[in-house]
């Protein structure tokens, strides 16, 4: 007899839910988000080329140019991470 298995739907991230996605990147505490923390994190996602994605998205995000992405930025980094498609199943 086949047990009933309910088809998985991708369901893409709204920007609040990315926000707080992004913000568990943050591994040292310290309220902002390195380009080396948004690799890892981008990477346990399964993300490919997560060390390039990292990058353009600091370049893109940092308006301040400090290398790190902070709370006041994240809402911009959030923008740029939607357009990769990012979904739970």
């Amino acid at each position: 007899m086949r047990k009933w298995c309910p088809r998985q739907v991708e369901v893409p991230l709204v920007e609040e839910q990315l926000k707080g996605l992004i913000r568990k990147f943050d591994t040292d505490g310290d309220g902002k988000i390195s380009r080396r923390e948004l690799r890892v994190g981008l990477r346990s996602l399964g993300l490919r080329f997560a060390g390039f994605r990292a990058f353009r998205a600091v370049r893109h995000a940092d308006a301040n140019g400090d290398g790190v992405i902070s709370d006041e930025e994240i809402n911009e980094l959030a923008k740029y991470v939607s357009k990769w498609g990012i979904s739970i199943t």
